[in-house]
């Protein structure tokens, strides 16, 4: 394993990589269908479905760090965001007894039905 020292920059569902001495990502990796785990008090790794052989380390400066990128990475997916909005979609329609999504016309879409699942 080579360690490199990368700045890191997390947008939605994305975790852009960049060199420490340039302004433009090197590359991302796009946090679908992926395992975040806490390897060591500062030290957290990605790998995926796909590729479960291939790892990605990241070294924070601290376990407080490390914690909360753990934290906002299994947050940043597309699949725990559609759960999100499913569950609190369902906790509205309890206490209001209307659904949120109705005004917007999307409410019968699949992508927001629960059980459904889209490749």
């Amino acid at each position: 394993a080579v360690l490199k020292k990368r700045l890191v920059k997390l947008v939605v569902n994305f975790l852009f990589y960049f060199r420490t001495d340039e302004a433009e990502p090197i590359g991302a990796l796009l946090l679908e269908h992926c395992r975040i785990t806490k390897e060591e008090e500062n030290v957290f790794s990605i790998s995926f479905v796909e590729e479960p052989e291939r790892k990605y380390c990241f070294e924070c400066d601290s376990k407080e760090q490390c914690q909360e990128w753990v934290e906002a990475l299994k947050r940043a997916s597309y699949e725990f965001m559609r759960r999100s909005l499913i569950f609190y979609r369902n906790e509205i329609q309890k206490m209001t007894g209307k659904d949120p999504l109705e005004q917007y016309g999307i409410s019968e879409e699949a992508r927001f039905q629960l059980g459904t699942r889209k490749q």
